[in-house]
């Protein structure tokens, strides 16, 4: 009994569902940070996404185990070592998905809709977008950029155009990462075929030039949504060093061929999981108490402002008019990240 347990978690992998930390951004940059019914609605949507997650991987374990047998680490999986029957892996995944949609139907009507269309994709990649080169890892980061998007539907925020595109370069960038651990630790083109067809049409100076762009473009959105007038938090700039050492440890610690993807690399490479910390640290920081902070940072002058000898005095009643216009539209829900 306690195997079987054990197996049915395995089953679920819960160390995967930290990829769903990406619906508590538009809680995290947006407005409504410090308003609790936001951050229900936030803690909701990932546990919903959770279990969606939790069906979808629990689906392809039963649509892959023929194929994880051959793999030298997934063969281990619950499916494929026979720990759970094909027939229970269908049953639990079902499940999960009816529960997930379900529960998904008590929120807005907008992430309901995101979190089905987020199912759909999933289901579209087990089936057929994994066999797809390149595309397979266009619909991964297409799936990331819906919890992102979820997520500021279930707070009811609005989303900044760079981050979105930030978010979705940096998934291909992990992606095709992802795609280099699994060559270098099949070995050959052979047994990379036989574990997944794509394997076989990728290979690493492909998969090399692949990283180096969606990594640059990925770094290049990142600065330009720190830059962007509308984003309040200016000093996100000052953590660039952090983000781009995190881009080259990655590409270094998948380039050995030691890691079997992001979230092994999170959690096993100290260098990477501490640069990690250290930016989420930072950037905490400075969403939360950014003007305090700013203040002992060096002036900087953004896109789209004037010199700082150039701009004309605060005016009082201005700024309370703004105040008040902020409060209205802060009252609708009118607010983005």
């Amino acid at each position: 009994m306690a195997r079987t347990l054990v197996a049915l978690i395995s089953l679920l992998r819960p160390a995967q569902w930290i990829k769903n930390i990406f619906v508590f951004a538009a809680l995290v940059f947006g407005a409504r940070r410090d308003e609790p019914e936001a951050i229900l609605l936030s803690l909701a949507a990932f546990a919903i996404f959770c279990l969606l997650s939790a069906a979808v991987y629990a689906f392809n374990d039963l649509r892959d185990y023929r194929e994880d047998a051959l793999h030298p680490t997934k063969k281990k999986r619950p499916v494929a070592s026979g720990a759970i029957s094909p027939a229970t892996a269908g049953a639990v995944s079902l499940l999960l998905a009816i529960v997930g949609m379900s529960w998904s139907l008590q929120m807005s009507a907008g992430f309901a809709l995101t979190a089905g269309c987020f199912l759909g994709l999933n289901l579209v990649y087990t089936i057929w977008g994994k066999h797809q080169v390149i595309l397979d890892v266009i619909l991964i980061s297409v799936g990331f950029v819906m919890r992102a998007l979820a997520g500021a539907q279930a707070i009811e925020v609005e989303v900044s155009a760079w981050l979105v595109i930030c978010t979705f370069t940096l998934c291909l960038f992990l992606g095709f990462g992802k795609r280099r651990c699994e060559l270098a630790v099949l070995e050959n083109s052979d047994r990379a075929a036989a574990h997944r067809a794509t394997l076989a049409r990728y290979n690493p100076g492909l998969l090399t030039q692949l990283l180096a762009t969606s990594g640059g473009i990925a770094v290049t959105t990142f600065l330009l949504y720190t830059l962007d007038p509308a984003t309040t938090f200016h000093p996100l700039v000052f953590t660039t060093p952090l983000v781009f050492y995190a881009i080259f440890r990655y590409a270094t610690v998948i380039e050995m061929g030691e890691r079997t993807g992001p979230t092994d690399v999170l959690i096993k490479d100290k260098p990477f999981l501490f640069t990690a910390i250290a930016w989420t640290i930072l950037t905490l920081a400075f969403v939360l108490y950014g003007s305090r902070i700013e203040k002992f940072l060096p002036p900087l002058r953004y896109p789209g402002q004037m010199p700082l000898e150039q701009r004309p005095e605060p005016d009082d009643t201005r700024e309370a008019e703004n105040t008040d216009v902020d409060t209205r539209q802060h009252a609708r829900g009118d607010t983005s990240f």
